[in-house]
């Protein structure tokens, strides 16, 4: 993990590097912290990291000197001593991040046979303005996301342009024209040669959300005959390595669905890099914070704390959005905050179950699976309209609990039986899943009843 890391952090006068660790200081007067900041100097070893964007670095363009620094803060809290434990696969499958090739020949099928609900979900791929008005892809050399998306340099078109790579990309795997393909591979050759890094307080964020994407888009491209060059796929690596991996691999200590992401993001590019290292470090991070995200009754009275933030039941409360009361399996860090940040969570936590299935270990059987089925179902029934109890959310909640349930509904339903109707009732209602223009995408078309 060192020497990947250090790879990715360079010295301006604020981060020095040794080879046995990386240790960090801060100054400067513009710190958007991620997580939590710890006001002296840390020798990184084998701690947790969380990472704070730094600016007031305009004059710097390239990687190695962007107009920030990516910190690297230890951080105290679960995990201080991360697991090691080895869940890359000794033998990558490819296409392997979130479907695979067999997945995709299931896809293939049924629409070439008009069966629904794929023909249907086909279609709207078909029309999404990404396949049916492609755009030329427009990278900037530094994307800039502020929170709530202020400012917004680049950063809009450069989800567009990677959900516009996957969505061609699918449509190449399943009608096999080459335009698609070729439509793909222009967006992807385009942002892997321009693009130097991300800056201002939401670029883990983002690199989380585009970091995903890429990795699926470019999974099916490589490993699909589709004619991407050599000298292409060497440059999408060395982007997604040195660009998108070192604000992802390690998480955040902030809220629970930009964990979560950043963590899919990192196992996904790990998957396309056959890069072991960034694998683990990434899955352990995701798959410690899964228990801080959704509660069990057999965690306790209060749910498990986060990195970063203490466990005490003041703090717990105050965390979960002033939730007080901890009474149902399926509940989440962020149910009172909204149902659409909530589903986010639960959209990651399919996605790395459906990834790491893929490469030989099935989550879905373990503590992963037992939350994300429970919380699909606890957040399901509030999405049907059940009425809100008075101990949850203070009897109020804000829904939108968006196309999220697919991925892991069919895993958990369709394919281990288990019954849940909640979820089941959700998932039909919004078939064919939208595009979230953010990382969830075509999830009827790609999971739906596929047990491949």
């Amino acid at each position: 993990m060192k020497a990947n890391f250090a790879r990715g952090i360079h010295s301006a006068g604020v981060v020095s590097i040794s080879p046995q660790s990386v240790e960090c200081s801060y100054r400067g007067s513009a710190l958007h912290d991620i997580g939590r900041l710890d006001n002296q100097p840390e020798t990184i070893d084998q701690r947790p990291l969380t990472f704070l964007a730094i600016s007031n670095f305009a004059s710097m363009r390239s990687w190695k000197a962007l107009p920030f620094i990516i910190a690297a803060i230890a951080q105290p809290g679960y995990g201080q001593n991360i697991s090691t434990t080895a869940l890359a696969p000794s033998k990558w499958v490819h296409p392997g991040a979130m479907i695979s090739q067999s997945q995709l020949d299931f896809v293939k099928s049924k629409v070439s046979k008009g069966e629904q609900p794929w023909a249907d979900a086909y279609n709207a791929l078909m029309e999404d303005e990404y396949v049916s008005n492609p755009q030329a892809p427009a990278p900037h050399v530094i994307v800039e996301c502020g929170p709530y998306s202020n400012p917004d340099v680049g950063c809009k078109v450069e989800r567009d342009d990677s959900l516009a790579a996957y969505a061609n990309a699918l449509a190449w795997a399943i009608n096999g024209t080459e335009a698609y393909a070729q439509q793909a591979i222009r967006i992807m050759d385009a942002y892997s040669s321009t693009i130097e890094g991300h800056n201002n307080s939401n670029a883990p964020l983002q690199s989380g959300w585009v970091g995903s994407v890429w990795a699926r888009a470019g999974e099916i491209i490589r490993y699909t005959d589709a004619g991407w060059s050599d000298d292409g796929i060497k440059q999408f690596e060395d982007m997604l390595r040195n660009v998108y991996m070192p604000l992802t691999v390690n998480g955040t200590t902030g809220t629970a669905n930009w964990e979560l992401v950043m963590t899919e993001a990192a196992i996904m590019m790990a998957v396309f890099l056959e890069d072991a290292e960034s694998y683990n470090t990434a899955m352990n991070w995701h798959l410690k914070r899964v228990p801080a995200t959704v509660y069990m009754t057999s965690d306790g009275e209060y749910p498990v704390a986060a990195r970063g933030h203490s466990s005490s039941p003041d703090a717990i409360i105050d965390w979960w959005f002033n939730q007080t009361t901890f009474q149902e399996n399926g509940q989440s860090q962020e149910t009172c905050r909204d149902l659409e940040h909530t589903g986010y969570s639960f959209a990651s936590m399919a996605h790395v179950a459906e990834t790491s299935r893929i490469q030989g270990t099935d989550l879905y059987k373990e503590d992963l699976g037992t939350r994300l089925r429970y919380a699909l179902e606890f957040h399901s029934q509030l999405e049907n309209g059940a009425s809100v109890p008075s101990w949850l959310c203070g009897g109020e909640l804000k829904l939108s609990l968006r196309a999220v349930t697919e991925v892991g509904f069919n895993a958990l339903s369709f394919r281990m039986g288990i019954d849940m109707p909640q979820t089941e009732n959700l998932t039909v209602k919004q078939r064919p899943a939208e595009n979230n223009g953010l990382f969830v995408a075509y999830e009827t078309l790609t999971h739906a009843q596929n047990d491949a």
